[in-house]
C-alpha cells in the first residue's frame, strides 16, 4: 500500500511539473490586428499593450517595464527579451518603433518578431538581449486618422507625426523639449545599447526597393566604429538581405527630382535619434520602407530586416563591442573635435540602382512641368552614392566646461543624460577662455518650437571670472565627452545656444542717453588713443557709420568700461589644465 501511495505521489509530482513546464513553453499564438485584417490595418495603442502584456504572461523570458511619463500622460513602455542563458555582458540591441506613428510598419513587425522569438521560430542567439519600445510617440499614436499621410499606401488608419505637444520627436533628441525624450533618455542610458534600430517609412522618390537603410554617418561617428559600420556592417547587412531575395539600397536622399543624378548619405546630426545615440558610440541605423509599397509587404520586410540586424549583431558581437570601446578610448585622447561636416564630392561608390523611368510632363493643375514616374518601366542604372563627409572646422577640446548654477535647464539636461559633474564648494576666481558671440543667423519661422540659430561665429578672450559656490564643473574626460561638446560648444549645429537656450544674453539690458554720453565719450577718446584711431578709421571707411550719430556713440559705448560684460558673452566657460 505504501509503495502505491509513493508511486501515486511521484506520478502526481511529475504531472504537475510537466503541466507547469508545458504552461511556460506552450505556443504563444496571439493574433494581432495586422493579421486578421489581412495586412490592411495596424494595431491600436490598447491592442499593442495587450499583446505585450500577454507576451510577458506567456514567456518567462519577456519583461515589460515602464520608464517615466510621455506628454500624453501615459508611461513609456520597454519590452525586453532575454534568453535564460544570456548574461549581462551580452550585446544589447534596442528597437524603437512609432516615433512617427503614421509610419507604423515597425509597430506591427516587432510584435510578429517577438512572437516568433517566443515560439522559437527563428534562431535567436543567447548573446543578444533584445529591447523594444513598442511605440515611442504615444500621443501621436492615439491621434489616429486616415488622411495625414497623403503619399502613403496603407494602412487604413494610423497615428500622427506630431506628439501630444505637436513636436516631431525625431528632432527632439538633443534639445529635449518633451517628456517623451526624458523617458527615452532614461531607457537609453539604463540599457547603454550596442546597437540602436529605428523603424520608419520614407518620403521622396519612387523606385523598386521596399527596404532602404539609413546608418549613422560613419565619418562623423569616426574612429573604429565608423570604419566598422562602413566597411563591415553595411555590406554584410546588404548581402544578408540580398541572400534572402530582399532588395535594399541606402536611403534615397532626394526630393523633387529623380535619383539618377546621384544622392548623398543623410547626415544625422544629434537632433535625430541615430545622431544622438552616436554621441555614446552606439551603432545606429534606421529602416526606411518605401511609402508606395503595400502595407503588408512593408511590415513583413521590416520584420525580415530586423531579423537580419539581430543575426548580424550576434555574429559581430565582439567587433561591435571592441569598436565601441576603441571609440570611447580614442575620443578621450583627441585634442580637437571636428564639426561642420559637408559632403566630400571626391569620394563615392557606384550603386546598381533599381529605379523607374520618369519624365517631366505638363500638369493639368498648375500648367507647369510635373515629375511622373512610370512603374511599368523599371531600370537598373549606375548611380553615384556620396557616402563620405569631411569636417570644415574643429575646436580644441577643453579639460572642463563651467556652467553657472543659474542655468538650471542646462544642468537638468546634462543630469538626465548622466553627465558627470561636480559643484564648486566655495567661491573661486579662475582663469578661463570666454566666448563672445560674434555673429549668428536666425530662421524666419519657428522650427520645432524654436527660432533656430545657425552660422554662429564666436571670438575667444581669456579672462578671470568669479565663480560662486554651487556652480558646476563639467569634465570632458568621460563617456559623455561627445555629448558635452555637442551641446556646450555654441558653433556646433545642434548646440544649446543654437536651440535658443541662451537667447537672454543676446539682448542688452543697459543703455545710454546720447546727450549725457557725448561728454563721457569725448573724454574717453582723449584718454584712449588706440580706440580713437580705430574710431577715425571706421568713420573713414564706412559711410553709413559716418552719417549715423547714434551708431558712432553706440560703437564708442561698446568700447568703454560702461558697456555690460554679459551682452553677447556666452555664459559657459572653458578651462584648460
Amino acid at each position: 500500500m505504501m509503495v502505491k501511495i509513493r508511486l501515486f505521489l511521484l506520478l502526481t509530482t511529475l504531472l504537475l511539473l510537466y503541466s507547469c513546464d508545458n504552461t511556460k513553453s506552450k505556443k504563444f499564438d496571439y493574433k494581432i490586428r495586422f493579421e486578421y485584417s489581412k495586412g490592411q490595418e495596424t494595431a491600436t495603442y490598447d491592442e499593442m499593450i495587450a499583446f505585450y502584456k500577454s507576451a510577458e504572461e506567456n514567456s518567462a523570458n519577456v519583461k515589460l517595464q515602464t520608464f517615466g511619463q510621455t506628454d500624453i500622460g501615459l508611461p513609456l513602455y520597454l519590452v525586453t527579451y532575454k534568453s535564460p542563458k544570456a548574461d549581462d555582458n551580452a550585446l544589447h540591441l534596442l528597437i524603437n518603433n512609432g516615433i512617427h506613428p503614421g509610419e507604423p510598419d515597425g509597430i506591427d513587425a516587432s510584435m510578429l518578431l517577438l512572437r516568433d522569438i517566443i515560439n522559437k521560430k527563428n534562431d535567436f542567439s543567447d548573446n543578444v538581449i533584445l529591447h523594444l519600445i513598442p511605440a515611442y510617440n504615444l500621443g501621436g499614436m492615439l491621434n489616429r486618422n486616415s488622411t495625414t499621410r497623403a503619399n502613403q499606401n496603407g494602412p487604413k488608419a494610423y497615428g500622427f507625426r506630431g506628439n501630444a505637444k505637436n513636436y516631431d520627436l525625431n528632432r527632439d533628441f538633443i534639445k529635449m523639449n518633451t517628456k517623451n525624450m526624458e523617458a527615452f533618455a532614461k531607457i537609453y542610458h539604463s540599457i547603454n545599447p550596442d546597437v540602436y534600430v529605428e523603424t520608419h517609412v520614407s518620403n521622396g522618390a519612387d523606385y523598386q526597393y521596399t527596404l532602404t537603410h539609413l546608418l549613422t554617418q560613419h565619418n562623423r561617428l569616426g574612429h573604429s566604429l565608423g570604419n566598422f559600420i562602413e566597411n563591415d556592417f553595411k555590406p554584410n547587412l546588404e548581402q544578408n538581405l540580398n541572400d534572402k531575395k530582399l532588395l535594399i539600397t541606402p536611403y534615397v536622399n532626394v526630393f523633387g527630382r529623380t535619383p539618377e543624378a546621384g544622392f548623398s548619405q543623410f547626415l544625422d546630426s544629434p537632433r535625430y535619434s541615430t545622431g544622438y545615440t552616436s554621441l555614446w558610440n552606439t551603432l545606429g541605423l534606421m529602416i526606411e520602407t518605401h511609402m508606395l509599397k503595400p502595407y503588408d509587404e512593408r511590415v513583413y520586410k521590416t520584420k525580415s530586416m530586423l531579423e537580419s540586424i539581430i543575426e548580424l549583431s550576434s555574429i559581430h558581437e565582439d567587433n561591435i563591442k571592441l569598436s565601441r570601446q576603441n571609440n570611447f578610448k580614442n575620443f578621450k585622447k583627441d585634442e580637437f573635435y571636428k564639426f561642420n561636416y559637408v559632403v566630400d564630392s571626391t569620394q563615392f561608390e557606384i550603386l546598381d540602382f533599381k529605379g523607374f523611368e520618369a519624365e517631366y510632363i505638363n500638369s493639368e493643375i498648375t500648367n507647369q512641368k510635373r515629375l511622373k514616374y512610370d512603374t511599368t518601366q523599371p531600370f537598373v542604372k549606375p548611380v553615384k552614392y556620396f557616402n563620405h563627409y569631411k569636417a570644415l572646422d574643429s575646436i580644441r577640446i577643453p579639460d572642463y566646461y563651467i556652467v553657472k548654477s543659474a542655468w538650471t535647464k542646462i544642468i537638468e539636461k546634462l543630469n538626465i543624460n548622466q553627465v558627470k559633474m561636480q559643484q564648486l564648494k566655495k567661491d573661486t576666481l579662475i582663469k578661463v577662455d570666454c566666448y563672445r558671440i560674434k555673429d549668428y543667423k536666425t530662421v524666419n519661422s519657428p522650427y520645432e518650437g524654436h527660432y533656430l540659430h545657425y552660422k554662429t561665429k564666436v571670438t575667444t578672450v581669456k579672462d578671470s571670472v568669479d565663480l560662486k559656490k554651487g556652480d558646476w564643473l563639467v569634465p570632458t574626460h568621460q563617456s559623455a565627452r561627445k555629448y558635452v561638446i555637442e551641446v556646450l560648444e555654441p558653433e556646433l549645429k545642434d548646440s544649446f545656444f543654437n536651440w535658443n537656450f541662451f537667447d537672454s544674453i543676446l539682448q542688452r539690458k543697459e543703455g545710454f542717453s546720447a546727450y549725457v554720453f557725448e561728454d563721457y565719450a569725448e573724454e574717453f577718446l582723449k584718454n584712449n588713443p588706440d580706440v580713437k584711431l580705430d574710431f577715425i578709421m571706421k568713420k573713414a571707411s564706412d559711410e553709413n557709420f559716418r552719417n549715423n550719430a547714434y551708431a558712432q556713440l553706440n560703437w564708442l559705448y561698446q568700447q568703454s568700461p560702461l558697456y555690460e560684460k554679459a551682452h553677447l558673452r556666452y555664459p559657459i566657460f572653458r578651462v584648460f589644465d
